[in-house]
């Protein structure tokens, strides 16, 4: 089929120019700010800026004294080196920021690090890192979010292994926030002293973790991310929600992620929207990257650097906090360029194989499912569809999508339905 065809285009091309899933879904490790030997290294990728500039606490907020150099590919990176002391030259949990100067030309900061981004329109534009992974929101202050070089002294330790996966998966639904009984949004360390053990009590072997990828609208319940490498700084600091998940293991239950892949906030100052000053980097420009319903951002998955941001995301969360494996929110959005809006499903194969099918979504979701099993063989993929998307959970090699089960999710609407008309 052609979808097939052109996964295998992909993955030849994967392998030819990045050396293979194995380098190409580590972005995580080289995008971004990351300690390395002798410094900190910040690789971002941003092919609408003409310049970029690193600013911050750690310098004083001196604009011009640490400009980024761009490569061919639309690359800008910069190499920060050890103190003196060997020490970093920007402290733990350093707030970092995309910079911009007003009319005034004075700093619009709030003793964040930021990148001052200067577009070929030679607009001053400021921005969060699209790699952050740990940030934060003061209300008090500002909506917008802080973006934090997040670099313990000391990392969580996990202890345990993952379980095996079940053969009957019985999935508890979480939202950390949400778990307690008091008036204010739960932590991460309450959920694990007090939750998983009812659950465990319970008999579910499977949670299922929603509202952890970073969002600055708390009523979304996770679903309009801003920042995709963060979990949620609302319930506590990354080793928290590391701690939850190892001492769920330790009791026997498998953890998976809401992951929301299918679209993502237009928030511009802490989102990834707009971020090179082009409405067309990380989505589709114009109407087609625009979810009318959602008031969101939709993804170019026939992208590579897309494709690079997106398969890291997934490998970061299992690999840094060790999930085990993720239900792929919106799925039908993805599947089709109508999006599912108006579209009803009836099961006639004439509505799934057409021109209305995104064929780069669908190849994009075929290749994930496929290398988070060549490197996490022992994960789980749940896919929700409305549609019944045929061979959607099928494996790649027979041409399928690759999930391990698709959440019907027409099923308990319907439930609802008839509940609320019984009544």
């Amino acid at each position: 089929t052609l979808r097939y065809y052109l996964y295998k285009q992909w993955v030849t091309k994967i392998e030819t120019l990045e050396g293979g899933y194995d380098k190409f879904t580590r972005g995580y490790e080289t995008f971004g700010l990351n300690a390395v030997e002798g410094g900190i290294r910040y690789r971002e990728w941003a092919p609408g800026a003409k310049e970029a500039f690193l600013v911050g606490d750690f310098n004083d907020w001196k604009v011009g004294e640490y400009p980024l150099k761009k490569n061919e590919f639309g690359v800008w990176e910069i190499f920060i080196p050890n103190l003196s002391d060997g020490k970093p030259a920007i402290p733990h949990l350093s707030k970092i920021k995309v910079s911009s100067l007003d009319d005034q030309q004075n700093l619009l900061i709030d003793f964040s690090i930021q990148i001052k981004i200067i577009t070929h329109d030679n607009i001053v534009i400021d921005r969060l890192p699209a790699w952050s992974k740990y940030v934060t929101q003061d209300l008090e202050k500002s909506p917008v979010y802080d973006a934090h070089f997040y670099n313990p002294p000391n990392p969580y330790k996990f202890k345990n292994q993952s379980p095996k996966i079940p053969k009957s998966l019985r999935i508890y639904e979480a939202h950390v926030g949400i778990s307690s009984p008091e008036g204010k949004v739960s932590t991460y360390k309450y959920f694990t002293q007090n939750i998983l053990p009812r659950l465990k009590y319970l008999g579910y072997n499977t949670i299922q973790l929603m509202a952890i990828m970073e969002h600055p609208y708390y009523a979304s319940f996770g679903y309009q991310v801003t920042s995709f490498f963060a979990p949620s700084s609302r319930y506590g600091l990354p080793e928290d929600l590391k701690e939850l998940i190892d001492t769920a293991h330790g009791m026997g239950l498998v953890v998976l992620l809401d992951v929301v892949h299918s679209h993502a906030a237009k928030n511009v100052l802490d989102g990834i929207n707009q971020f090179d000053g082009t409405d067309h980097q990380y989505f589709h420009g114009g109407l087609k990257g625009h979810h009318e319903l959602w008031d969101s951002r939709l993804f170019n998955y026939g992208h590579h650097e897309v494709l690079r941001f997106l398969l890291s995301n997934l490998r970061y969360w299992l690999s840094e906090f060790h999930f085990d494996g993720f239900r792929f929110d919106g799925v039908t959005s993805m599947l089709y360029l109508h999006h599912g809006i108006g579209t009803g499903f009836t099961g006639n194969y004439n509505e799934y194989f057409t021109e209305a099918t995104d064929l780069e979504a669908v190849v994009y979701l075929m290749l994930a499912n496929d290398f988070m099993r060549k490197i996490h063989p022992n994960i789980v993929t749940i896919a929700e569809d409305v549609s019944g998307m045929p061979t959607i959970g099928r494996p790649v090699q027979e041409g399928g999508i690759g999930f391990n089960y698709r959440l019907a999710m027409a099923l308990p609407d319907m439930w609802i339905k008839l509940l609320k008309e019984k009544s």
